[in-house]
């Protein structure tokens, strides 16, 4: 159990919330993080990159030129990979890249990597009141008020979709906004910093509790 402190607009403490959530023991915590990486990873290839083999090119169905005789090396087909247009060699072929991790797992592998990331964390108040109309720099100036550098990569996580915010944050590239229900270990790992609205945080709790 974790208590996080809460933070307004204007980034002054209003209170604290507490994160409670099962996870993997320390020495388990790192493969099972890894493993669910790389699972994600694996799973968003789409598998579609395809090469021809000697087989599949068009043409080469003549013999360039006799056996014996010419003093030059014999050959068969003007489509082998040792020429200029042939076939490749073990070339790339589709395929499905998809990798099985049981669903428990993989809950407690985010599980895991979320309450690894308190640390860098921060909880406010839902802010959406706050906007008027979507302004981003006001959300920017907000961030930099609740302790975060404007370098920083930052993962946004509400609890429900607002088009404010997202019309606010859309064109800076480094800030990710997701919803509390689609969480993922990539994202969560590859963040600087964590901003997490209350509520989400709730949401998080009861989604993902064991």
């Amino acid at each position: 159990m974790v208590d996080c402190v809460v933070k307004d607009w204007q980034g002054a403490d209003a209170g604290t919330a507490t994160l409670d959530l099962s996870v993997a023991s320390e020495d388990n915590a790192a493969h099972i993080v890894h493993r669910a990486i790389v699972r994600q990873m694996h799973n968003a290839r789409q598998g579609t990159l395809s090469s021809k083999t000697r087989s599949e090119v068009r043409g080469g169905g003549r013999k360039p030129w006799r056996q014996k005789g010419t003093g030059r090396a014999r050959a068969g087909s003007n489509r082998s990979p040792l020429w200029r247009g042939g076939g490749v060699i073990f070339g790339p072929k589709p395929r499905d890249f998809a990798v099985k991790m049981n669903r428990k797992e993989r809950r407690l592998a985010l599980r895991t990597a979320f309450q690894s990331r308190v640390d860098d964390m921060v909880v406010v108040q839902g802010f959406e009141e706050q906007l008027s109309a979507p302004k981003t720099k006001e959300v920017l100036s907000a961030m930099q008020r609740w302790g975060i550098e404007p370098d920083q990569k930052v993962l946004m996580i509400t609890a429900e979709k607002s088009d404010v915010i997202h019309r606010s944050v859309r064109n800076v590239p480094s800030i990710k906004l997701i919803l509390a229900t689609n969480l993922n270990a990539y994202d969560i790992v590859l963040a600087d910093r964590l901003v997490v609205t209350s509520a989400a945080l709730e949401k998080i709790q009861e989604v993902y509790s064991a």
